[in-house]
């Protein structure tokens, strides 16, 4: 098979993994919402944090470094496999301790036993992460799936049936754990990879010195990335916060699904094609377009209809989080666009590039966050949507001089699938506020015939137009 078979392959089982376990997550969030508060979403949304953290410093840079490596060995493979699991106990005694002042800190006593409890998650997942690692480089996401999902299904369940009879934020809690335990479990019973009793010190170090400036921008990002979380619960209530992560989590459909489909495929086979930046470049073109051609038009979507569809999927004591959906939507469409972007850095060995920008671009978020936070939470969104656009410009700066792709040759080869989605949005919100009949029909009817109607014009009027992203998307993967 070749690489392009491949990648193509990849990308279909990776994003028909991803819209699987999204909508698995989103119908369990469906009926979790019915049940639970804002305020215990807004609880367990402190606690993401946490675990992300845990995350990044056993996982990102190390197997970031496995995936570019040409010819790995069983020395890489067990060195990073008996680190991982150090940090990960090592992380977790620490978090064990530091619970009481954590929950301090975030003004919830209860917090204390639910974190240490909830780190558990963070050691067992650290048993697998080479082994994701393996399957990611091998673009075996077909496996992937058939682990992921099952394991999603079962802490899913569990989370339900707690939360039925009254645990509270302690369903979440099991709920991931449980998912954490399956995904493990089906990793060693799946795979024939078994780590040896080796630990090379001179493999350590060489992907030690590639991953420890990816580890250390995978913590800034995550930090970041979540510190909205933390300053609204801590600064505002557990109850806003939960009508913000209920809107993030509804934002983040569409994007895990497309974006962080197109994204994992992207690194492996960018990494194969490093050292070639001609087909680096228009690869990373075609990828690129495909993302905002798919990405925008169901943002957008959600934009129009956000509240029809946060009042019939969960009820009107989730109203509030509307707005914050609305803002919260048009970041999206840059936000995958600037984490794109880095790969290219990564896949060329600049860790040290990409660990600059991340530090100058959180500088300038924490500023920035700052400045606004005394202005009340919608300033505090409205600099995260304006945080995102500047963020892609530095990153699609250095990425592109790196493959001869400037801002402006991306900014030209995006425009037509992103004005076209621009201007169906304003043309169905001035239909919705000057027809008459729209304001009689339900929710859900005004839901399926305004989404329809916008996904089956657009795509007509890209047909028409010969957009080349629908023309590329027709040739590679229809293979019309």
């Amino acid at each position: 098979m070749s690489l392009k078979q491949k990648t193509i392959k990849g990308f279909i089982w990776n994003f028909a993994q991803q819209f699987s376990l999204q909508i698995i997550t989103f119908l369990v969030s469906i009926v979790l919402a019915r049940i639970l508060s804002p305020a215990d979403f807004g609880v367990m949304g402190m606690l993401t944090l946490l675990i992300a953290i845990g995350t990044t410093l056993t996982e990102t840079g190390l197997t970031s470094s496995l995936i570019r490596t040409q010819e790995p060995d069983e020395d890489d493979y067990s060195t990073i496999f008996i680190i991982n699991i150090g940090v990960a106990f090592i992380l977790y005694t620490l978090l064990f301790a530091l619970a009481p002042f954590i929950a301090l800190f975030l003004k919830t006593e209860s917090l204390t036993s639910v974190i240490r409890i909830f780190s558990i998650s963070l050691v067992i997942r650290s048993f697998v992460a080479v082994h994701t690692a393996i399957l990611t480089k091998a673009m075996d996401f077909k496996l992937q799936s058939t682990i992921q999902i099952p394991s999603l299904i079962a802490g899913s369940l569990t989370g339900i049936y707690m939360a039925y009879i009254g645990f509270g934020i302690w369903s979440l809690v099991w709920m991931n754990i449980v998912q954490s335990f399956f995904f493990a479990v089906q990793h060693w019973l799946r795979m024939e990879w078994r780590p040896a009793l080796v630990f090379n010190k001179e493999r350590f170090k060489f992907h030690f010195l590639f991953g420890y400036k990816i580890t250390l921008s995978g913590l800034l990002e995550t930090v970041f990335q979540n510190i909205y979380s933390i300053i609204i619960g801590r600064y505002f209530s557990t109850v806003q916060l939960g009508f913000y992560l209920r809107a993030y989590s509804l934002r983040q459909l569409p994007v895990q699904n497309i974006a962080e489909a197109l994204n994992k495929v992207s690194y492996p086979f960018f990494s194969e094609i490093q050292n070639d930046n001609i087909k680096l470049k228009e690869a990373y073109k075609k990828l690129m377009t495909q993302m905002v051609f798919w990405l925008t038009p169901c943002l957008l979507v959600l934009f129009v209809l956000a509240e029809p569809i946060i009042r019939f999927l969960f009820t009107d004591k989730w109203l509030p989080s509307v707005p914050y959906l609305k803002i919260l939507l048009i970041a999206g469409i840059t936000y995958p666009l600037h984490s794109f972007n880095l790969n290219i850095l990564k896949v060329k060995g600049r860790s040290d590039l990409f660990l600059k920008l991340e530090i100058v671009k959180k500088v300038f978020t924490a500023i920035g966050i700052t400045l606004t936070i005394s202005f009340g939470l919608y300033a505090l969104l409205y600099f995260q949507l304006a945080n995102s656009i500047i963020s892609y410009f530095i990153n699609a700066y250095y990425s592109g001089e790196m493959i001869n792709y400037p801002i402006k040759e991306q900014i030209e080869d995006i425009l037509p699938s992103l004005s076209l989605s621009l201007l169906l949005a304003l043309l169905f919100l001035i239909i919705n506020s000057s027809i008459p009949y729209i304001k009689h029909m339900n929710d859900i009817q005004v839901i399926m015939l305004e989404s329809s109607s916008y996904l089956l014009v657009y795509l007509c009027l890209s047909q028409i137009t010969k957009s080349p992203a629908f023309t590329d998307f027709k040739t590679l993967i229809l293979r019309k």
